[in-house]
């Protein structure tokens, strides 16, 4: 049987604390990551964390696609892979890819990984080499009905020292 947070007693550094539900975490969602990676470099081995970024625009500087992510203790993590629609299925985010990899693995990671809730994403992918890892699915019931999230990584091939 679970109980409510408001049946619990109240340690006394908590009492002075408010805890609210927020509907747009945009304003704080950067503090909270920073003092959470601050937090991480206290670990052993110490989080290595390094925000990473591409960027591909058209010819009049509009954004038409990007990857943003960060490596840490050795991998790249991919936190967002976007392509414009109409630029789909002709090699921008196979090319954004092929250049993050290229990138990082110049740097000393030996891997990447990334999470999706795209069948068509997780395809494509997995057409770049990337292996399924894990699936969080949702049971009978549960809503969405169907909907699952997707954990995929590649390893790197080794370079020659």
């Amino acid at each position: 049987m679970s109980r409510r947070l408001i049946d619990q007693p109240m340690d006394e550094k908590l009492s002075a604390v408010n805890i609210t539900v927020e509907p747009d975490p945009d304003a704080f969602a950067g503090e909270i990551e920073e003092r959470l990676l601050s937090s991480l470099r206290q670990n052993q081995p110490a989080s290595d964390y390094a925000p990473f970024g591409i960027l591909a625009h058209g010819r009049d500087g509009t954004i038409v696609g990007g990857l943003v992510g960060g490596t840490s203790y050795g991998w790249l993590v991919i936190k967002v892979l976007w392509v414009a629609e109409d630029l789909r299925s002709h090699g921008l985010g196979t090319r954004i890819m092929t250049l993050a990899e290229e990138t990082v693995a110049r740097q000393g990671c030996h891997g990447a990984w990334l999470d999706t809730s795209s069948r068509r994403a997780k395809s494509f992918y997995e057409k770049l080499g990337y292996e399924l890892f894990a699936t969080l699915d949702n049971q009978d019931g549960e809503r969405p009905r169907g909907h699952a999230r997707f954990f995929l990584r590649r390893r790197f091939p080794a370079v020659p020292a």
